[in-house]
């Protein structure tokens, strides 16, 4: 059985990234440098400190929880491609 997941934007400065890939705990998407989609079973503050203990101590840092419905999705022009349809895959 799937766990629940929620979705969540992620931003860490793109200056301070880990020196291998990020553990996004859950499925994500890049959107720029630093700016990640996730849907992760983690609640917001695991997922939070789970991504600050992979960055340099100090790094700047944002985690959202989106509402994981079309209604709710962000809006977004210019960022990598394949975001919406990362969005709309899960979506049942």
């Amino acid at each position: 059985m799937d766990e629940e997941q929620a979705l969540y934007l992620i931003w860490h400065d793109p200056a301070a990234a880990p020196a291998g890939p990020l553990e996004l705990h859950g499925d994500g998407h890049p959107l720029a440098d630093g700016l990640w989609l996730v849907r992760s079973p983690l609640t917001r503050s695991k997922l939070y400190h789970r991504i600050k203990w992979q960055l340099p101590e100090g790094t700047a840092l944002l985690c959202a929880p989106l509402a994981d419905d079309p209604d709710g999705w962000p809006k977004f022009k210019g960022l990598e491609a394949g975001a919406l349809a990362w969005l709309r895959a899960d979506v049942t």
